[in-house]
């Protein structure tokens, strides 16, 4: 019986799946958007918001265990900044997964983890040459 064991194993070892999530978050930090499986979107999801709220909390021991998780000094810079005015206000609920379907070569269930809240990134529009005539 597994009564208390919290968090889903994934089929990989413990090194293997903490660096996995380790980079997920990361990833999801950077972009703040990122598409995976669901059950890694929703591992993924709980260790971004503890990774936030410590961002909101802003102090050199919040920055230290965000730097255990993150490992980027870059994304740590924009998490601290940017992505922490952003949260300021906001009690909890930092991301959202969607649903998008099922992956064609093996059936996952596939998802996308973003941030709420987030500025929308609009692809530019392609200009067409005038007819010369």
């Amino acid at each position: 019986m597994r009564h208390l064991k919290a968090g889903r194993r994934l089929s990989r070892t413990t090194e293997h799946r903490l660096a996995m999530l380790r980079n997920l978050v990361t990833s999801l930090l950077e972009k703040e958007r990122v598409e995976t499986t669901h059950p890694k979107a929703k591992e993924a999801r709980q260790w971004a918001e503890k990774i936030i709220t410590l961002a909101k909390r802003g102090d050199l021991h919040a920055r230290r265990q965000t730097m255990a998780v993150v490992r980027s000094k870059k994304v740590v810079a924009k998490l601290f900044g940017e992505l922490r005015e952003r949260f300021q206000e906001r009690p909890g609920g930092y991301t959202r997964i969607i649903p998008v379907g099922i992956r064609h070569g093996d059936g996952a269930p596939m998802s996308i983890l973003e941030l709420v809240d987030r500025p929308e990134q609009l692809p530019k529009a392609k200009k067409k040459k005038a007819a010369a005539g």
